[in-house]
């Protein structure tokens, strides 16, 4: 009888490709995500094409929390190279200045971008509202709600880094919660340059 192991007959037998459950579920939950928005920008260019569109430049405060959103990548990819160099109390750091940066972003979403908003007229509701305003106010509304869950995976994420169950050897945490933050980052970049450039 031959030994097909000792003979290496399956050895260009390919494999099927494995995910994670975790990792899977959190891609599933982004494809949503990116449905929803291309759902969301698909309306706003179908809607803009009425005579009663406003056309308004985006305040300032918008570049800048861009720009702030952008440097909390940087904060999470540096804790996520330092998970994987096991230096523990850098990815605490980093993992912390990035929620920090998370939260400042949103909380300067909901005051001083909506005041600039509200300062050029441009309103969520009422007699005085256009659905130019209306969508911006949308956008930027649902994606604060998902940066919300990101705050939350990242606190959850320092968590487990403080009972040292983050390291090289379990970078599962790390991982799905980069992609994650990763992805609202570049979720905020699409929306804002798409405002940018149909507004």
């Amino acid at each position: 009888m031959i030994d097909v192991k000792r003979t290496g007959a399956y050895d260009n037998v390919q494999r099927p490709l494995s995910m994670h459950p975790n990792k899977f579920s959190l891609w599933l939950f982004m494809i949503t995500v990116v449905m929803l928005f291309a759902a969301f920008t698909s309306a706003y260019m179908v809607r803009s094409a009425e005579k009663d569109w406003l056309q308004f430049q985006l305040p300032t405060i918008f570049m800048i929390n861009t720009g702030i959103l952008m440097l909390s990548s940087i904060t999470m990819h540096l804790a996520y190279i330092n998970a994987k160099k096991d230096e523990i109390e850098k990815v605490k750091l980093f993992v912390l200045a990035t929620i920090f940066i998370g939260i400042v972003f949103m909380v300067l979403q909901m005051t001083a971008a909506w005041s600039s908003l509200m300062d050029i007229k441009i309103y969520l509701g009422g007699k005085d509202s256009n659905p130019a305003g209306s969508f911006v106010y949308v956008f930027f509304i649902v994606h604060v709600l998902h940066l919300i869950a990101g705050v939350c995976f990242l606190i959850y994420l320092y968590s487990q880094t403080v009972k040292f169950k983050v390291h090289s050897k379990n970078m599962l945490q790390m991982e799905m919660s980069a992609t994650f933050w990763h992805f609202l980052d570049l979720l905020w970049v699409y929306l804002y340059v798409f405002l940018l450039i149909n507004n």
